[in-house]
């Protein structure tokens, strides 16, 4: 099955709900308007369609492979790197000033969906790059900046991220790795890195290592941590102290190289400091920040990728006499009314995901470009909120998605040849790193909701209760109902809120039980939100006259979104504010 990438929902999307030409009135994205992202979008269909997308099964079953300190990428994954940065791929979203083309964050995030579907495990290079850059364009040095940035951005270079080790997991308190200053001025580190995304690899001639360490001396806990730019070939083009001992044998994205990094076992890796001793952590979020959004972003993808699939063999499979006597005999299984509820059910959540994701992009390019500072303030208020949705709720939807894909093909999707189970292999670590979906709710509750006292969740639900507006004054039977259901499900969210930041403090183990549930209700309450947006732009755009093909589907899909999804709001608002409880009940030892 060949991968055709959605450009025109994405299209309609930054038109529609994220407002790409107000992104293009920002200054400096002045030449990034619809006309702009199209020609961006169609050109990157192209190459995620014909040259990236071929690569995925052959990944699956031929993956990078280890030997004497070499890993060696799956056939075919060099050239196809080499197309992607020098036609300018990577540099897409970062300043001019470094090689980039500096456009917005918006078409930089539907063109990063496409090569997400087109190959999760190709995808995962650039997307660790970008967040290495990020992070050095907000805490690098002017030199640290023109050293390793171009480099990155023209693709000779790439990033890696270094954050846990064997005892740490998530709780990077625990980081050990050690850095001994230096009398130039540079430090020396020691230690060992787990779980590290193309730590090597054979598609550039460097790899950049921003790395989590302690300097000798340092506090204990995260207030100790510091940052540090450890590259695997020094300036002078000698190898640094920096060695791949393994990789991992996985689930799934078996293509990606997951290494384990040895530090210092020959004298100290050469390393710098980025920033400030001990402030390490700080600027490690703006990486991890860039690559959570990028992860919310890959579940979008895997998740249309396996819709496709799914389609696909549906038209084809022909079994069983369909119920209602459509079909005289036996006919293609889309036929039947539940096949056509598992595809509806993986498309609008699909799609109520992918508007989501690229509302918050919109969100991030007014925050750090628009010329009001107070409408920068809301947009990054917004956006912060949407993070752990957009990678939590994204993900963990992938996995339900890919699970009905593999449903859909019922015993052959079982089988690994129809290529359906690696869609549900590769999306389980999605919703595991770059922090777990609970790390994700602890987030949602702790600083995004419990902070501000629910002050930017409420704004949220204000304007969508504006949404339900509209849809009232619409008057279409369609908007009447999804009104309905909208604004049962921000009552829901609402109840919530007040449930977090009441009890917040005073019964921590019961809010925090609900954390999950409560990410889950806000993303599904958000993309419904944004579904709501899509229903009314559509029905306009029919009326006008507009692609009534393509309008009729996205007013059904948004329907559906209603009917089928909005309203597991009320059960989980049921579960949090009444089953915290039972949820903390049952006596330790009874487990």
């Amino acid at each position: 099955m060949s991968y055709r990438a959605p450009v025109k929902d994405m299209l309609f999307v930054m038109k529609e709900l994220a407002g790409i030409d107000a992104v293009a009135s920002l200054p400096g994205f002045e030449d990034a308007g619809y006309d702009t992202a199209a020609a961006v979008l169609e050109e990157s269909a192209r190459l995620c369609e014909d040259i990236i997308a071929p690569l995925n099964w052959e990944g699956d079953r031929n993956p990078s492979t280890f030997k004497d300190g070499v890993v060696t990428t799956t056939p075919g994954f060099k050239g196809a790197f080499r197309q992607y940065v020098e036609g300018g791929w990577q540099g897409l979203q970062h300043p001019a000033d470094f090689g980039g083309q500096g456009l917005p964050k918006l078409i930089h995030a539907a063109c990063s969906e496409m090569v997400n579907s087109a190959n999760l495990s190709f995808a995962l290079c650039p997307l660790l790059t970008d967040g290495a850059i990020e992070a050095l364009l907000t805490a690098g040095t002017d030199e640290q900046k023109a050293r390793y940035i171009p480099k990155m951005v023209d693709g000779s270079w790439t990033g890696s991220m270094n954050l846990t080790e064997p005892q740490a997991g998530s709780d990077l308190s625990q980081v050990r790795t050690r850095a001994e200053p230096q009398p130039d001025g540079s430090y020396k580190l020691f230690g060992t890195k787990i779980f590290i995304t193309y730590g090597e690899h054979d598609l550039a001639e460097n790899i950049v290592h921003l790395v989590l360490a302690r300097v000798v001396g340092a506090p204990e806990g995260v207030k100790g941590i510091s940052l540090f730019i450890c590259p695997k070939v020094l300036p002078d083009g000698t190898r640094n102290d920096v060695h791949c001992v393994s990789i991992e044998h996985k689930l799934g994205i078996k293509a990606s190289p997951t290494a384990v990094l040895q530090y210092g076992d020959h004298g100290g890796a050469v390393a710098e400091l980025i920033g400030q001793e001990n402030r390490g952590l700080e600027y490690m979020f703006i990486m991890m920040n860039a690559a959570r959004y990028g992860v919310g972003v890959q579940g979008v993808a895997v998740a249309d990728r396996a819709y496709q699939r799914a389609v696909a063999f549906a038209r084809d499979r022909v079994q069983s006499r369909p119920v209602d006597g459509s079909v005289a005999g036996p006919a293609p299984i889309i036929h039947h009314a539940d096949v056509r509820r598992m595809l509806m059910t993986m498309r609008a959540h699909t799609e109520g995901c992918r508007a989501m994701a690229l509302v918050g992009a919109a969100a991030f390019d007014a925050a750090h470009g628009h010329p009001d500072a107070d409408v920068r303030k809301q947009n990054q208020a917004f956006y912060e909120f949407l993070v752990p949705l957009i990678k939590g709720l994204s993900t963990e939807m992938s996995l339900e998605v890919a699970s009905l894909g593999v449903q859909v093909h019922g015993g052959m999707g079982y089988i690994e040849e129809t290529g359906a189970a690696q869609h549900l292999r590769d999306a389980k670590i999605l919703t595991i790193y770059e922090g777990t979906t609970a790390i994700q709710a602890n987030d949602l509750v702790g600083r995004k909701t419990g902070r501000d006292g629910g002050a930017v969740a409420r704004a949220i639900a204000g304007q969508i209760e504006k949404t339900e507006g509209e849809l009232r004054s619409s008057g279409s039977p369609t908007c009447l109902a999804m009104a309905g259901r909208l604004g049962a499900a921000r009552r829901a969210f609402l109840d919530v809120v007040d449930f977090v930041v009441a009890q917040g403090r005073s019964q921590p183990n019961a809010v925090y039980a609900g954390s999950v549930p409560y990410l889950m209700l806000a993303g599904t309450v958000v993309c419904g939100w944004q579904m709501a947006r899509a229903l009314l732009a559509a029905e306009a755009q029919l009326a006008a006259g507009n692609d009534a093909e393509f309008m009729r589907a996205k007013i059904t899909v948004a329907r559906f979104y209603g009917d089928h999804i909005l309203v597991r709001a009320a059960s989980l608002r049921d579960s949090i504010v009444d089953g915290a409880e039972s949820a903390t009940g049952l006596a330790l030892e009874a487990f």
